[in-house]
């Protein structure tokens, strides 16, 4: 953990001017976000396309150079898909060629990561909201050519799938899977995150219309992922569910449920506009 909160650099493009008090810039606090969310939406232009392209894609925020970094360090992002999809090739064009509007070298994207943890019912329907946490980063995508670096992010993010599960499976990947398989590394250039957590909050006439609160009930229905037991495969010759699977699945239902409640729980600290988005 670095010696100070590091943040990201205030960019227009990437600045939150909207309730600009649940704006955070601290690198944990958005690679958390990242690392927790089991989808990403990676954006890009493809050439010769009059719309953006945005794909569904899993991905984790490390460091090859120095593994043991945590989310409050200076991180890369890394993605993976199939090694003749468009998004793969773009980056493998743009590698070396300084294709950003500064000279940056590789393939400009944005990735969004959100989470719910709850449904906020307030008085009124413009007064709706939800908690959750949100992050976007911006940055530039290039292909990892080097085979330690790309074993290094296959076992990051396969074990942010299912915490340790790399190590118990048939490993190393054999040539075929890694010639099918490509990895980007996204060199972060900003990146901003938007939260919110708390009770219900109305305008004061609202709370102050005694009809009004008698009839319609507010507060937060908290939300949160919940894993079931595992489903054995056809194939599945293990009589008992392996402890490490076990144990992921009760940590992370426990830690997801604590997180929700905790956030319906939370006193609202700060003025709230008109308008609760």
């Amino acid at each position: 953990m670095p010696s100070v909160d590091l943040e990201y650099p205030k960019q227009p493009y990437s600045k939150v001017n909207r309730y600009d008090t649940r704006a955070s810039y601290a690198l944990e606090t958005i690679h958390q976000i990242v690392n927790n969310c089991p989808i990403l939406h990676v954006s890009f232009t493809p050439p010769n396309s009059p719309f953006p392209t945005i794909l569904p894609m899993i991905g984790q925020m490390g460091s090859f150079a120095r593994p043991s970094a945590d989310t409050g360090d200076v991180l890369e992002l890394y993605l993976h898909g199939y090694v003749s999809s468009r998004i793969i090739n773009l980056s493998r064009n743009a590698n070396g060629s300084g294709t950003g509007s500064l000279g940056e070298e590789g393939l400009p994207i944005c990735v969004a990561a959100s989470q719910v943890d709850g449904l906020v019912l307030s008085l009124t329907p413009n007064s709706h909201s939800y908690n959750y946490r949100s992050a976007v980063l911006f940055g530039y995508a290039t292909l990892v050519t080097d085979l330690a670096e790309k074993l290094y992010a296959m076992e990051l993010i396969t074990n942010s799938v299912v915490r340790d599960r790399y190590r118990h499976t048939r490993v190393p990947p054999n040539g075929a899977e890694l010639q099918s398989t490509s990895v980007l590394r996204v060199r972060i250039s900003a990146g901003s995150a938007k939260l919110r957590s708390g009770v219900p909050k109305d305008e004061k006439a609202d709370m102050e219309d005694a009809e009004l609160v008698g009839r319609v009930w507010t507060g937060v229905i908290p939300m949160h992922y919940t894993f079931e037991e595992p489903v054995p495969g056809p194939y599945n010759k293990l009589q008992q569910t392996p402890g490490y699977l076990q144990e992921f699945v009760t940590d992370f239902n426990r830690d997801s449920k604590e997180t929700a409640i905790e956030a319906a729980m939370k006193p609202m600290d700060v003025p709230k506009p008109k308008h609760d988005d």
